[in-house]
């Protein structure tokens, strides 16, 4: 039986922590900043939630004079928010329900949609999707997935086509 001499330890002064203490206080201070952290972004998410943003501001936009749109023609309109919209005439009735105007991105990938009037239909040529012309989809992976382009309402004022879009990338003049 070997007998080893006992190190002695030093005797702590009042205030002095050994390095036991120490990484118990530093754990117990890096928990409680955890749970602040984590409790202040549900606060935040719960808030988000509870309280959403407003809607993007819309507005009535001039696309084009109705009587220079023909039958079986569209056009590409890009909104001021970005969006690009195909407006197209498919009826000779002279009122609104002539024109449609749907999202020109397909909803499948977001390649460009462009209207045929030929065949009466809006079509993705990127993988084949085809809709018709309220936007329903036909075949292709729209059809697979169930996806419609997007509709925006459209009205007649003194002869003249307008659409109704988001403003999110005009200037509001607030600041």
């Amino acid at each position: 039986m070997s007998e080893h001499p006992e190190t002695p330890v030093p005797p702590q002064e009042d205030g002095e922590l050994d390095r036991r203490g120490f990484l118990a206080r530093a754990s117990a201070y890096a928990m409680g900043a955890g749970l602040v952290t984590s409790y202040g972004c549900f606060a935040a998410m719960a808030g988000r939630y509870l309280y959403p943003a407003r809607p993007a501001p819309k507005a009535w936009m001039y696309v084009a004079e109705v009587a220079g749109f023909g039958v079986g023609s569209s056009l590409t309109y890009t909104a001021p928010d970005g969006a690009t919209v195909a407006v197209a005439r498919q009826k000779s009735a002279g009122n609104v329900d002539d024109f449609i105007a749907l999202s020109s991105t397909c909803p499948h990938l977001g390649c460009k949609v462009h209207w045929e009037g030929q065949n009466q239909r809006f079509f993705c040529p990127c993988h084949n999707g085809v809709f018709d012309p309220s936007g329903a989809p036909v075949s292709g992976p729209p059809f697979e997935a169930g996806q419609s382009l997007p509709r925006f309402p459209l009205r007649i004022e003194g002869g003249l086509l307008y659409i109704e879009v988001g403003l999110e990338g005009l200037p509001t003049g607030e600041e």
